[in-house]
């Protein structure tokens, strides 16, 4: 059984060796979605202390996965090339990372399941998020949990396949 809850900042070290985890995992893989640039332990440690950094846990409570859940907008997804399903507001998902000792097991799944369960409890029913034309297994998890493409969205200076998700 795996729950996701706010990250503490206790835990910004181990949320982001998975995203450093994770870096490795996308290179190994053949693309460079997460540069050495970005994310930064900055980006998680900036999550958490703004309530946005989420930890996936099992019942032991340690940490299985990362993902930030931002409740403020991405400004890069006002200038889709195509459209988003829903003007409503959304939650937007970024930096979503399993930890190694846990891939193969559907978490990525649950993670999403998970996000929609804080969305609802802050009365959001709406969800976007993108990834790389290259990361075809977060494809796969988005498409597999319902997610919609809706075009593209250029941050970093590349455009990502942008998804949405209307729940609940």
């Amino acid at each position: 059984m795996f729950a996701l809850f706010p990250a503490q900042l206790s835990e910004v070290d181990v949320c982001y060796a998975l995203i450093d985890q994770g870096r490795a995992f996308q290179r190994k893989q053949g693309f460079v979605q997460w540069t050495d640039d970005y994310p930064q332990r900055e980006h998680v440690a900036d999550d958490i202390e703004t309530g946005k950094g989420y930890a996936l846990k099992d019942e032991a409570g340690r940490i299985a996965g990362y993902i930030c859940i931002d409740f403020g907008g991405e400004p890069a997804y006002d200038a889709i090339k195509g459209q988003w399903r829903s003007k409503e507001p959304s939650g937007v998902l970024h930096r979503m990372a399993i930890s190694p000792d846990y891939r193969g097991q559907g978490l990525g799944g649950v993670l999403l399941r998970e996000c929609e369960r804080i969305c609802q409890g802050k009365g959001v029913t709406y969800l976007r998020a993108d990834t790389s034309p290259d990361n075809t297994r977060m494809q796969h998890v988005f498409e597999k949990e319902g997610y919609v493409r809706c075009g593209f969205v250029e941050l970093r200076g590349s455009d990502k396949i942008a998804y949405d998700k209307l729940f609940g």
